[in-house]
């Protein structure tokens, strides 16, 4: 009898932010599902930071340089990227090594786009390379073209870009709004696309429909393909129980928000989220409040510890009655909750592509990188949602807070925005079922490792 093939090995390798590493997290469980070994790679000091990687697949560790602590320990922003290069292309080096030494054959690399030094370990080794682009197709287009010299920055004028709408200069990431403010960022996002017809395969977290313009443009430059959304497949197939290690430790918090949304009515409370690394001023921080307080729905607001002392003064006592604040939520779950009829965010990448899963109306306050662009097609292209006005120095007033969620929730346009979300949320979710668009692409590059493994 012949022996089984082996199953392609896929090391992933996700930049050490959280949102990086839970979409990238996602498709590896979604590859693991298909028959693929995968290997999470991470550093050192993410690992013990985050603590939160899935027991379904194997973890090993490189070095940034910086093992007793991450960029903020650094002297400056181009001294970290510059020892995480040196460093992780020596430790990545050796890992491979050490895999193909032990039986655990490597053939294919899936490494964030913000790592572009990956792409020479990986060609070093003559592996698969596949890169993953984190945020939209929309934001990957822009960057292409900065880095290309085809955007000039900073942005003062209307920009038309091939595969998207005509944009304003408050349309366009942080970083190329204003990129004397992230000279770094800039650069390292610009970057991305330098050697990009070396790579194999170019993966995106979103989905064809939902970008279809600008990722047929986008496939005509480079072999790319949207994969997404990259969520927690069993959330898209109506099976809501949480995996066995979603809560990352964070059972109690889990418990107690569930608790509080099975008391709500239908439809009838306010998520608001800013992410893992967004801040608002103290300012804006009261005033954001405000706007929560005044819309009279109960809600559910998540504060990270670092934030909570911008809160105002006995908010937390006066709203007791009526709403939440946690230093932590499982968002996923939040998102999928029947009581949910509004999520106030950010508009990060993973909120937005969460929030359309699952068919919930937003109420848009971009603060900084890709979020500004992300919110241009909330409420502009995808209309499942509101946009709160800034005035003339990007503030904006708790009043117009709570007028878009009533807006929303109650108004005239929220019954608009109420039926777009519900068709977004469809055609997600078609996109990972059978035949979508979406999973095709992800069964396309299974195949093709299946065949490079097995030949």
């Amino acid at each position: 009898m012949e022996p089984k093939p082996r199953p392609p090995h896929c090391l992933v390798f996700p930049y050490t932010m959280q949102g990086h590493i839970n979409p990238m997290q996602n498709f590896s469980k979604n590859l693991v599902s298909k028959g693929i070994k995968v290997t999470f790679v991470t550093t050192k000091f993410c690992l013990n930071s985050f603590q939160q990687f899935s027991d379904s697949m194997p973890v090993e560790i490189i070095s940034d340089g910086f093992d007793d602590g991450d960029y903020a320990s650094a002297e400056s922003q181009e001294a970290y990227w510059s020892k995480f290069k040196r460093a992780g292309s020596e430790t990545l080096t050796k890992l491979i090594e050490k895999l193909n030494s032990t039986g655990f054959t490597v053939d294919c690399i899936i490494y964030d786009a913000l790592m572009s030094w990956v792409l020479d370990v990986v060609k070093s080794f003559k592996l698969v390379a596949a890169v993953f682009f984190t945020q939209s197709c929309a934001v990957d287009n822009i960057y292409y073209h900065v880095g290309k010299g085809l955007i000039e920055v900073p942005v003062e004028n209307r920009v038309s870009v091939p595969g998207l709408p005509v944009l304003e200069p408050l349309d366009m990431p942080s970083f190329v709004q204003n990129p004397g403010a992230y000279p770094v960022a800039l650069d390292v996002t610009a970057d991305q696309f330098s050697d990009i017809d070396k790579v194999d395969w170019v993966l995106c977290n979103t989905f064809y429909e939902l970008e279809e313009e600008v990722i047929q443009w986008m496939s005509k430059q480079m072999r790319f393909r949207a994969i997404g959304p990259a969520i927690p497949l069993k959330y898209l197939h109506n099976e809501i129980t949480p995996e066995d290690d979603t809560d990352n430790g964070f059972k109690p918090e889990t418990d107690s928000c569930m608790n509080w949304l099975n008391k709500q009515q239908d439809h009838s409370m306010v998520y608001v989220s800013f992410g893992s690394l967004a801040e608002l001023d103290a300012g804006q921080m009261q005033e954001l409040a405000s706007g929560i307080k005044e819309s009279k729905k109960p809600f559910l607001w998540v504060v990270r510890a670092s934030e909570e002392a911008k809160l105002p003064k006995g908010f937390l006592e006066e709203t007791s009655a009526k709403g939440m604040v946690v230093p932590w939520c499982s968002q996923v779950e939040v998102l999928a909750h029947k009581a949910l009829g509004c999520f106030v965010t950010h508009c990060g990448w993973n909120s937005t592509l969460e929030a359309l899963s699952f068919g919930v109306p937003m109420v848009a306050i971009p603060v900084w990188s890709d979020q500004y662009t992300n919110a241009k097609f909330v409420a502009d292209v995808w209309k499942m949602g509101l946009k709160v006005d800034v005035d003339e120095k990007g503030a904006f007033k708790g009043e117009m807070v709570q007028h878009c969620i009533r807006q929303v929730m109650d108004g005239e346009k929220g019954k608009e925005i109420e039926t777009n979300s519900r068709r977004w949320m469809e055609m997600a979710r078609e996109a990972v079922k059978e035949g979508g668009s979406s999973d095709s692409s992800i069964n396309e590059f299974v195949a093709s490792l299946n065949q490079l493994s097995n030949s």
